[in-house]
């Protein structure tokens, strides 16, 4: 009977009752707070990770453009490196031909000075046979005329 009319015995299972709801509403409270503590920090850490990662890409954007520019510079030394050996062989070149003409010149000036100088020695040759005639004749002239 105690129980039915609010006596000590009902009052402590009341009184029970209300610290066990007390203690509930307080652990919901603790646990709603660390739910969202969590979550900021969930957040905290989603936001840290998407700033590593914006900051990632950044770092290898940069190293990819360093990289690009390095490659271009690298071909243009390059470029500038084969023009210039294009250039000198050029100017080979027309040394060798201006060399290969002095060659061609200097040949033909060659058979030309070897060409008068076998017409010297033939001139000479007929020269020296006249002469010698001529002393025959003389020789035999003087012979003829002893």
């Amino acid at each position: 009977m105690n129980s039915e009319s609010g006596g000590p015995s009902g009052e402590s299972l009341s009184a029970q009752v209300e610290e066990a709801e007390r203690k509930l509403r307080a652990a919901a409270e603790v646990a709603t707070a660390a739910e969202r503590r969590a979550g900021a920090e969930i957040e905290a850490l989603e936001a840290d990770l998407e700033r590593e990662r914006a900051e990632a890409e950044k770092a290898l954007g940069k190293r990819r453009l360093a990289h690009e520019e390095d490659l271009q510079r690298e071909r243009d030394a390059k470029e500038r490196a084969i023009a210039a050996a294009e250039e000198r062989l050029g100017e080979i070149e027309a040394q060798t031909e201006a060399a290969e003409k002095r060659v061609e010149e200097a040949e033909r000036r060659t058979a030309e000075a070897e060409r008068e100088v076998g017409d010297e020695k033939a001139r000479a040759r007929e020269g020296a046979a006249t002469w010698l005639r001529e002393q025959l004749d003389s020789i035999r002239r003087e012979a003829e005329g002893r």
